[in-house]
């Protein structure tokens, strides 16, 4: 298609891609900030940031140096653990940062709302309860983020808007018009499973 003489409209884009007509994207780094104010002000200050193996732009501004909230974390329990997004594999590598020396994380940010489902899977595995222990944040607001207990706290992302928003520079273009700038908003959904720390945490 990019060698094609028809404009290209490209859905939740890399922003680097060439021979793009125009993108509709969403505003996927300030998603990550609204997680991470959210949980500052509840008073946590020891993070861990479950992060997602998958090689697209999306992920990579998720894990971004400017989205991520250890940025400002200097306690040695924040960082990234890449992880694939499987059940089994992040409930493990969640299972580590947990049990790891030292002070215990008390807030758990993820990439998505399957890495954050094996997230609460594993602090329930090492006897630790969601919120009340640590809290999970996840990503998108899938179905599965109110099918969990307790349901996840999550950045809804608003899918209809983004189909209705291409399909409006689709015509622009066809019209020789520019498309809408900027990308679209995301919203924070703030749920059961994140609360304020434990005391003395």
């Amino acid at each position: 298609m990019h060698g094609a003489d028809l404009p290209l409209v490209m859905l939740d884009s890399d922003p680097a891609d060439t021979g793009v007509a125009a993108r509709v994207n969403l505003d996927i780094a300030d998603g990550m900030r609204q997680v991470t104010e959210h949980l500052l002000a509840l008073g946590h200050r020891r993070f861990i940031h479950l992060a997602s193996a998958i090689d697209s732009w999306t992920f990579a501004v998720r894990a971004g140096p400017s989205t991520t909230p250890y940025r400002g974390c200097r306690a040695p329990s924040c960082g990234p653990c890449p992880q694939h997004s499987t059940c089994g594999p992040d409930r493990a590598a969640a299972e580590h940062a947990l049990a790891a020396p030292g002070p215990r994380p008390t807030a758990i940010i993820c990439d998505d709302d399957i890495l954050a489902a094996g997230a609460c899977k594993a602090a329930r595995r090492l006897g630790l309860r969601v919120p009340d222990d640590v809290s999970v944040t996840g990503f998108d607001d899938l179905a599965l983020a109110t099918a969990v207990e307790p349901e996840l706290t999550t950045v809804r992302l608003p899918a209809e808007q983004v189909g209705e928003r291409g399909m409006t520079a689709l015509l622009a273009v066809l019209d020789g018009r520019p498309a809408e700038p900027g990308s679209l908003p995301v919203h924070l959904v703030v749920r059961g499973s994140s609360a304020p720390p434990p005391p003395r945490s």
